[in-house]
């Protein structure tokens, strides 16, 4: 083909050209002008082509065009790691809503909410004086047993002695001279000089006297023998039986003061003083002050992971504290089909962390899955929600391609990606700037 050679007077020719279509006449200028410019310039580069034997050094595109992305090159995995957190709360090892074993007015409150106090340290107070009366009546009955038993137990004095023995013999004496009486009047009533009524008379006396004469004896014996064991015994038994009474008031005196069973806090008081309160109602409730727990829910396939006595970092209200497995519940939530993980934290937390609130545990789980990790920043939606990405591969003369690349994400943490597809070892992957880039576009990569 011959040069094409433009006519230096335009305007002469466009004159031949009807005047009612100048539009198509400069689009065919224009065609005409590019088609030659083209043909010049495959002219001159098939005479300046370098022969095979002459090594030319690419060059690089480096028009606004191309643009300049940053790329990392990816390394397989064969297992990832996951970061889980479960959730629960804390709770104190004892909670007791304390209340007196007996009824009564309250008349005193050695304790306000906030107060710490210590095992044995007195709560509250009942009124007591109707039990400090009965015991005192009590006391005063023991006395007087306790006397009458020693009484029994020191015998008959030597004068109550020599008396009951003067009685036996004048008892003696008077049965003597009665007898004799007896005797004569017997004669006389054989003789028929009294009757048989008078003869009775003296009979009766005789054998009165006599009685009298046996029971003075027996109190005599008696009185030398000593008390009997049966009645000292008996004596004994009243006095424990009113040392028993004793007891029990002194009990009900001690159940009428509230003390504290353990040390702890008050964390709540429920009555003022002058309340009447029943048995067992509440006064005030305590929470103990020592190590506090916290119980949180795991899944079952999970709780085996976890082995008794190991330490965990547990966080709470944005601090973390140091906690060790003290148990694992074997009951299994229906609802959340969770078993509880009792974990106790360390004694600092003591006084810092309040009952109920939200503890939050990070395990660590390993997933046997080979992948690649990625920013989260190479990622592309791709079809029916799946993901892609756009990897950089190698074009005609060293020319840098994008290539899109199908994959699925198997986890998220926090920047960056696990994910398998169609990639492998050593792919240079797209990091940045993926909104502005299309499959096939040629690229710089950094």
């Amino acid at each position: 083909m011959g040069k094409v050679l433009l006519p230096q007077d335009t305007t002469s020719d466009f004159s031949l050209i009807p005047s009612k279509k100048p539009h198509f006449v400069t689009f065919l200028l224009t065609v005409i002008m590019g088609g030659g410019l083209l043909l010049i310039g495959f002219m001159v580069g098939s005479q300046y082509r370098p022969s095979q034997d002459t090594q030319v050094k690419p060059t690089i595109d480096t028009s606004p065009n191309v643009l300049t992305v940053k790329t990392t090159k990816i390394t397989p995995v064969s297992r990832y790691s996951i970061q889980r957190t479960y959730t629960g709360e804390t709770a104190t090892v004892r909670e007791s809503p304390l209340g007196f074993e007996r009824g009564g007015k309250v008349v005193k409150l050695f304790i306000d909410e906030g107060d710490r106090i210590i095992t044995g340290q007195s709560i509250a107070k009942l009124d007591t004086s109707q039990l400090e009366t009965q015991k005192l009546n009590l006391k005063a009955q023991k006395a007087q047993a306790s006397a009458i038993l020693a009484e029994l137990e020191a015998g008959a004095r030597k004068e109550e002695i020599a008396a009951a023995k003067a009685n036996v013999q004048q008892l003696q004496e008077r049965l003597s001279l009665e007898e004799a009486k007896r005797e004569r009047r017997q004669y006389l009533y054989r003789e028929g000089a009294i009757s048989l009524e008078q003869l009775d008379e003296v009979s009766f006396n005789s054998n009165a006297l006599a009685a009298q004469l046996q029971e003075a004896q027996s109190r005599l014996d008696e009185l030398l023998a000593g008390t009997r064991i049966e009645k000292i015994n008996a004596q004994k038994a009243v006095i424990q039986q009113l040392e028993a009474s004793i007891k029990e008031i002194d009990l009900e005196i001690s159940k009428s003061t509230l003390k504290s069973p353990y040390n702890g806090t008050i964390a709540q008081r429920l009555i003022d003083e002058g309340t009447v309160v029943s048995t067992g109602q509440s006064i005030v409730k305590l929470v103990e002050n020592g190590k506090p727990e916290v119980r949180i829910g795991i899944p079952v396939d999970k709780i085996s992971t976890i082995n008794q006595n190991s330490q965990y970092s547990v966080s709470i209200n944005n601090k973390n504290y140091s906690a060790i497995v003290s148990a694992i519940l074997p009951e299994v939530d229906r609802t959340t089909r969770t078993q509880t993980l009792v974990l106790t934290l360390e004694s600092s937390a003591a006084f810092q962390i309040p009952r109920g609130a939200i503890a939050r545990l990070n395990l660590t789980e390993t997933v046997a899955k080979s992948g690649f990790w990625l920013p989260t920043t190479a990622l592309i939606k791709g079809d029916r929600g799946l993901w892609s990405c756009y990897g950089v591969v190698e074009g005609e003369n060293q020319t840098e391609i994008v290539e899109k690349r199908d994959i699925e994400v198997l986890y998220t943490e926090s920047n960056r990606v696990f994910v398998r597809g169609t990639l492998k070892s050593g792919d240079r992957i797209i990091t940045e700037g993926t909104q502005r880039i299309v499959p096939g576009q040629i690229v710089i990569s950094e």
